[in-house]
């Protein structure tokens, strides 16, 4: 049983390496695994099956390297791919018998996964398992059949239990794991959307209750107003009163309205050295609570218009996540540049940073980069304040070294304010 022996070992080796890329896919949601990601990752795992291939004849070559190649053929769509790596490998040792066998039967296969691969997806995943394990048979009884055909001294018992058993065996697991992996990862997303669903059905009734206990009570001061009897006094009282349940009501959508879609207000100029100092006056004590140095260099001059209240609940939300993602401690930087039509203003943390994926999804509604513990209401702000008073933010990160954000506006001269 030495084919089968082989085999096995191979087998396990694949499982191992599928084991751990699942795991990390699935350790890292928002990781997007590209075409080329997995050509080069199942190219290497093809390479493997080679290396450890068993030749019971000089340039026949058996191993599993058609594990890899079902999983690319109908999963990511790279087969063919994979069936040029295959054969170009193939070469390698030798253009003998073995090549020839190894190039008809798996130029059949890439020619089935180019009809195969569109529909693959639009079946269930028992379906996939079991069209997967029976591609995976059929292939083995070609090679069988080739075998059999070319090369009868080999030990046929063996031969026909390695090559009918344990690439449809492997092939069943692997399909099986992968849908396990890709089913719980479709399940986590569902039940993060879920719980975001359920904060802004929450908010939606908080907001509710914020703004009818003001107007039932400016209703009940209304119908008052309407006795005859009612004193010009107690008249200017309700009046008052009315005045000023309305105005908490409209505080309460003005609130909200900040989160949804901030508006400007009133439109000033504003020195961006002062406004950002003010900011930094108000979150020192929490960068000092956690360790993090704060080294500011604001150019003198550089105004910008727009809301000064908005402005600065901007900068709190940036260094204040800044902060945050410097839990040992750290250092931050904050500069500002100014030139004759813009102002530059760059916040660069020494925190956890961030994925390429995490940074093209800031801004998002309800994405955070604080998994649960986050609305990502914050950053919505952010953006939409930018954009309110035409300004851009550009941001780049890298995991462990930090983050920088840097914002853009429009600059006003000084003697034009």
């Amino acid at each position: 049983m030495v084919i089968t022996t082989h085999f096995f070992l191979n087998l396990s080796l694949l499982i191992v390496i599928l084991f751990f890329l699942l795991v990390w896919i699935e350790k890292n949601l928002g990781f997007h695994f590209s075409k080329t990601s997995a050509t080069i990752t199942l190219s290497l795992m093809i390479g493997i099956c080679y290396i450890f291939s068993f030749e019971p004849e000089p340039g026949l070559m058996m191993d599993l390297r058609i594990i890899p190649v079902i999983l690319g053929g109908l999963y990511v769509g790279v087969g063919p791919l994979l069936v040029i790596v295959v054969i170009a490998v193939r070469c390698f040792y030798g253009i003998n018998l073995g090549f020839y066998v190894t190039m008809f039967e798996y130029l059949l296969l890439g020619c089935l996964f180019l009809y195969l691969y569109p529909r693959f997806k639009q079946i269930s995943a028992n379906k996939r398992i079991m069209l997967a394990v029976l591609i995976t048979f059929i292939s083995s009884i070609v090679s069988l059949i080739l075998y059999e055909l070319y090369v009868p001294q080999l030990n046929s018992l063996d031969l026909w239990f390695a090559l009918l058993t344990i690439p449809a065996l492997g092939v069943g697991m692997a399909v099986y794991i992968i849908e396990f992996v890709f089913k719980t990862i479709d399940m986590q997303k569902k039940l993060i959307i879920a719980e975001k669903l359920e904060a802004v059905e929450q908010m939606g009734a908080a907001i509710s209750h914020e703004i009818r206990n003001p107007l039932t009570a400016a209703a009940g001061f209304v119908q008052l107003l309407k006795e005859q009897t009612l004193s010009p006094s107690k008249r200017n009282e309700y009046l008052e009163i009315v005045q000023h349940e309305l105005a908490s009501a409209e505080r309460v959508i003005q609130n909200y309205l900040t989160f949804s879609k901030p508006g400007l207000d009133k439109i000033e100029t504003m020195n961006v050295k002062k406004e950002l100092g003010h900011v930094i006056s108000i979150l020192r004590p929490i960068a000092n609570q956690n360790s993090v140095e704060i080294t500011t260099n604001f150019s003198i001059i550089g105004d910008i218009e727009g809301d000064r209240q908005k402005f600065q609940q901007c900068f709190l939300n940036v260094i204040k996540n800044a902060i945050e993602s410097m839990p040992r401690g750290g250092q931050l930087y904050i500069s500002s540049n100014y030139s004759s039509t813009h102002i530059r203003i760059e916040v660069q943390d020494t925190g956890l940073g961030m994925t390429e994926d995490q940074i093209r999804r800031l801004g998002e509604p309800y994405y955070s980069t604080k998994g649960a513990k986050g609305t990502g209401l914050g950053m919505m702000v952010v953006f939409s304040i930018a954009r309110a008073m035409k300004g851009t933010i550009k941001v780049q990160s890298k995991i462990n070294e930090g983050t920088v954000f840097i914002f853009t506006f429009p600059s006003v001269h000084p003697h034009s304010s």
